[in-house]
């Protein structure tokens, strides 16, 4: 009779999210994780090839969730754009939509935001602002193709801007906020962005 090793792999699954939370994926140890979960090394072994596959189990699906919200709002602004409508500026909801998405998979965010140097995620808010500005300078281009006038600007100027807006909505994971306080504060983000970007697109 084949083994059911279901339940053996939530408990590495469980150990490893305890130990990437307290350490960091640098500083994790395999040999911890094991005895949390009450078997040998070797036996993580048979259930995940690396310990880069173990952190890559705990965070992918909520980084592909949280692409999957970047496509929808692509898709967004393509609609409003090709009709030569700025209504999207002010009713920018951004911050608190990825919010609330955030702190439905919190421990997988912490797990990008604050403990991933050393995997490939380790530049996940950096590809996250790059993500941002190509949707953005997509929208600027659409309008500006319907004949809206939008305002020239500096590249580099634009990529510190798109970086900053990506890393405030992170900032809240950072500094420990509840969701309560999270949420407020991506309101306030909204607002405050919203302005910013109706002045920069000279709207």
């Amino acid at each position: 009779m084949p083994i059911d090793k279901t339940a053996s792999h939530e408990k590495i699954v469980k150990a490893a999210q305890k130990e990437f939370l307290s350490y960091g994926f640098n500083e994790a140890s395999m040999r911890r994780i094991a005895n949390e979960a009450g078997m040998s090394v070797a036996g993580l072994y048979k259930h995940f090839a690396s310990k880069e596959e173990m952190f890559s189990t705990l965070v992918e699906p909520a980084y592909q969730g949280l692409l999957s919200l970047f496509k929808q709002e692509e898709g967004e602004m393509k609609e409003f754009a090709g009709a030569g409508d700025l209504s999207l500026l002010e009713s920018n909801h951004e911050a608190s939509f990825a919010t609330n998405y955030i702190y439905e998979n919190l421990d997988a965010f912490k797990l990008l935001v604050c403990k991933s140097q050393g995997t490939k995620y380790e530049n996940f808010i950096h590809d996250i602002a790059l993500l941002e500005e190509k949707i953005t300078k997509s929208f600027m281009g659409t309008l500006k193709a319907t004949g809206v006038k939008i305002n020239d600007f500096d590249e580099h100027e634009f990529h510190l801007l798109a970086t900053a807006n990506a890393n405030a909505v992170f900032e809240s994971v950072r500094h420990g906020f509840n969701r309560e306080q999270a949420l407020h504060y991506a309101d306030t983000l909204d607002r405050f962005f919203s302005k910013a970007w109706k002045e920069f697109f000279g709207y």
